[in-house]
């Protein structure tokens, strides 16, 4: 099974015949290429034009980081899989407003769907979460359907967030970690950078299996297709941060692996340790490992290869072949 390099430490990154070589200032250390889905990279790491070349042929993507954990940018290698067909059909999808809007609003429908789910679990664990659930839940009823623009539901999604990220404080309460209100650049408090951490983790997650589809990450539907970046993997995200991210991190905070003493504060930007993304990261790997029961398939499935399902059924959904119904979490 193909796993993810994460790199932490300062280094070398190279080749050395097949296997992929980190090379620090005490050790160094060798993977087989093909145990590698992709390689997150956090510290301060050399490479050259070689290790590219093969990291190109064995379909390797690296995704780079800045010291404190913030998404910097992707070595994408030359598609291996991208149909013109299939390419074709995200296009005629997004130049044809009423198809983008049905589809972003599946999206939507499913990322709402998704933090439903977590607020009810809280819900029955105790916490009062019922004004929560009951504002997200008329988002959703009353309001998405009713969407006729793009930029609409975009408003939608926001407010649903808005309502969502707010319940943090009831699900955390007792914890040492609050929040005012969303702030990405910069996170103001630990609990935004928590957040921002694990989102960067699950765009990156979901953009490595968009590599191994025939969907091309440029083309998106909810999130503005421009010239800055990849917009696809934003879209599935939405989908799949409350139960990947944000379980992820009521599960760290909840056990109290992570504290205040993981973060630092940089003027006005609460940033997150080495320590606390390693532990991250460990908990985000064994939450993509765990396996359940897969209604569709009636078999299980791990929820790393729920990022692939998910993107064969857009696939499917484009190509006319069944209309796309987002996966929703029964936890």
């Amino acid at each position: 099974m193909q796993k993810t390099l994460y790199l932490f430490a300062s280094g070398r990154l190279q080749r050395k015949d097949n296997t992929i070589c980190v090379e620090g200032e005490e050790s160094r250390k060798y993977f087989p290429v093909e145990s590698l889905r992709d390689i997150f990279v956090f510290g301060e790491v050399d490479l050259n034009k070689k290790l590219l070349e093969f990291l190109e042929e064995q379909e390797v993507i690296v995704h780079f980081f800045g010291y404190y954990g913030n998404y910097m940018g992707t070595f994408y290698p030359r598609e291996h899989y991208n149909s013109g067909y299939v390419i074709l059909r995200q296009a005629e999808h997004y130049l044809d407003p009423e198809r983008r809007l049905d589809l972003a609003r599946r999206f939507v429908k499913g990322a709402m769907a998704n933090i439903l789910q977590v607020l009810r679990y809280y819900q029955n664990r105790g916490k009062e979460l019922e004004t929560f659930i009951e504002a997200i839940t008329c988002l959703a009823e009353e309001s998405l359907p009713r969407c006729t623009s793009v930029e609409e539901l975009m408003a939608i999604e926001g407010n649903a967030r808005r309502y969502y990220y707010e319940s943090f404080n009831t699900i955390l309460a007792g914890t040492p970690f609050t929040i005012k209100e969303r702030s990405k650049r910069p996170p103001a408090d630990p609990l935004n950078a928590l957040i921002s951490f694990g989102n960067s983790l699950v765009y990156t997650k979901i953009l490595t299996e968009i590599y191994k589809t025939h969907l091309d990450p440029r083309i998106g539907y909810l999130h503005t297709t421009n010239f800055r970046r990849f917009t696809l993997n934003l879209d599935l995200a939405e989908i799949f941060k409350p139960i990947y991210a944000d379980r992820v991190l009521f599960s760290l905070v909840g056990k109290k692996m992570i504290g205040l003493e993981d973060f630092e504060r940089r003027g006005g930007a609460y940033l997150l340790k080495e320590r606390g993304r390693r532990l991250y990261v460990q908990e985000f790997e064994d939450k993509l490992r765990t396996t359940f029961h897969h209604r569709r398939l009636k078999r299980n499935v791990s929820y790393q290869t729920l990022m692939r399902l998910e993107l064969y059924k857009v696939e499917k959904h484009l190509m006319g072949e069944q209309p796309y119904e987002p996966f929703v979490s029964r936890w």
